[in-house]
């Protein structure tokens, strides 16, 4: 099949900074594909790859470190429009002659840069005013400019923040314009990507669904394809995209570990099965998981008797579905960056990537993954334009081992009913004030202790929940918000006074980091 959606695709070259995932989203939002390979990728390879630009990640070495990642000599050679990102730009420097030495003053957090010189520019009309407000992070700078290149910005430290080399399409920048704190830097690498590049933005919505369904009509062609619904966002995606592809050659098995949230299954139920039409079997494994789980406590255990058990059930039920060649998973980019960064070493956060352990090969079944070149909220837009609701899609994240790990300690079946009932209220709360679309993310956690409290004329000694909501743009990172003590109030109000059981309510006000956004 014609590829035109790949046909315009910018490189990313990891030199091991923690934004590198970021600089590709924000590319993915001018309209161009890209993907993120190591900086050791090898000459053939990223020929084979054919960039229309290649951007040089930022990175925690210095260039002068022993063993430090060096400029991969076939960068250059595909003659295209080159950006260094801090560590990118001081690789850039040193390889055209420049020196790159210790900043006498460290920048990290928010600076004002000016441009040098009226008659010099950055794409995107960036700093046209003349001077802006950006996101440094680094301890190196270029000392000196390298022959053939001419400043463009510096930092009010007088530090080299921006230069362009005069006759080729290569600039550096010391700063991050991936990060939302640099004022208008996802409009300089729109500049860069479309007006430097030439990419013109034929990476959509719409031009994704078009593309994977044609993709997974010629895949999969008269076979059977079966698919493990989970409710969350990739799954329910992977499945609409699947049905409107292939119909009723798709079979989901919706397994009820007994750890949703409130009314989860029948929600998932009557979207898919009743309005969709998509082929759904639900098997009701609350009992099997619980008791697995009884007596344990430690959470990375419980994670792996919940995903073990999900595998064992998915496959009996699967089992029983004839003529299924293919499996469907919910794979989306992330997992396959981290999964090919445990392969290389190369990546400096290692996690091993598998949504279904070795299933497929156990089965002997192929796998389908429509989503892999998808960051989540390429996926949400995706899914909203498949016509999921908007609820649904655009809902906080759910952990994989659902209220198992929001359940501290061992989890039992009242606790489970205790949390779903309370965090429940605190969503509808925050629904119906608006707050929810404010938040990346909000749920109640169960405690596993008691306290005294006074209900009425005696006394009371139930459990505890603490509430949890947090602002963040890409989960690396996470403040706790600013809930009205108003509404904190109605919410603690309305939670111990309609779950027995309960009697008093906390709020979590811990940032990340120190802590993380989840409590196990």
């Amino acid at each position: 099949m014609d590829d035109l959606l790949h046909s315009q695709k910018i490189l990313i070259l990891d030199y091991g900074s923690q934004y590198t995932q970021l600089i590709a989203r924000r590319v993915r939002e001018t309209g161009a594909y890209c993907e993120i390979h190591s900086w050791r990728m090898e000459p053939e390879e990223l020929r084979a790859f054919a960039p229309r630009g290649i951007i040089l990640s930022g990175g925690h070495h210095s260039v002068y470190d022993p063993g430090a990642p060096d400029m991969n000599e076939a960068v250059l050679a595909q003659a295209v429009p080159v950006l260094g990102i801090c560590y990118g730009m001081h690789l850039l420097a040193r390889h055209f002659g420049g020196e790159v030495a210790p900043s006498a003053t460290r920048e990290y957090g928010h600076a004002t840069i000016q441009m040098v010189g009226k008659e010099q520019a950055l794409p995107g009309g960036f700093l046209a005013q003349g001077e802006g407000r950006v996101w440094m992070s680094h301890g190196d700078h270029v000392s000196r400019v390298p022959f053939g290149f001419q400043p463009l910005a510096t930092s009010d430290n007088g530090i080299l923040a921006a230069m362009e080399h005069e006759d080729l399409a290569i600039i550096g920048v010391q700063f991050h314009p991936e990060v939302n704190h640099t004022v208008n830097g996802d409009q300089f690498l729109q500049g860069f990507v479309r007006d430097v590049c030439g990419c013109s933005g034929l990476w959509t919505a719409g031009n994704v669904i078009e593309h994977e369904i044609q993709l997974a009509r010629e895949k999969v062609g008269a076979d059977r394809v079966i698919l493990g619904l989970s409710g969350g966002v990739d799954s329910a995606v992977t499945a609409v995209l699947l049905h409107r592809a292939i119909g009723e050659q798709l079979t989901c098995v919706f397994v009820d570990n007994g750890l949703l949230r409130m009314n989860e299954g029948e929600e998932v139920m009557a979207t898919f099965a009743s309005h969709l039409g998509v082929k759904v079997i639900r098997v009701d494994a609350e009992e099997r998981f619980l008791s697995r789980l009884a007596g344990v406590t430690d959470p990375e255990q419980k994670r792996k008797i919940i995903g073990h058990t999900f595998i064992e059930v998915f496959e009996e039920e699967a089992r029983k579905i004839e003529g299924a060649k293919w499996l469907a998973q919910g794979t989306i980019y992330p997992d396959v960056i981290e999964s090919a960064g445990a392969k290389t070493k190369a990546a400096t956060n290692i996690k091993s990537h598998h949504n279904v352990g070795g299933l497929p090969e156990r089965m002997g079944l192929k796998l389908l993954e429509p989503l892999r070149e998808l960051f989540k909220d390429e996926v949400r837009t995706v899914g909203l334009e498949l016509g999921l609701p908007a609820r649904m899609i655009l809902r906080h994240p759910f952990p994989g081992p659902g209220l198992g790990v929001r359940i501290l300690g061992e989890v039992k079946k009242e606790f489970a009913d205790l949390l779903r009932r309370a965090d429940a209220i605190y969503l509808e709360e925050l629904y119906t004030t608006g707050h929810y679309d404010k938040i990346a993310q909000a749920f109640a956690v169960f405690l596993p202790v008691k306290s005294v409290g006074v209900m009425g004329d005696g006394r009371s000694y139930d459990y505890v929940v603490a509430l949890r909501a947090v602002e963040t743009r890409d989960y690396m990172t996470a403040s706790w918000y600013p809930m009205p003590h108003d509404l904190l109030s109605r919410i603690a109000n309305r939670i111990i006074n309609e779950v027995k059981g309960i009697n008093r309510v906390v709020y979590d006000i811990t940032s990340k980091p120190p802590g993380t956004i989840e409590w196990e």
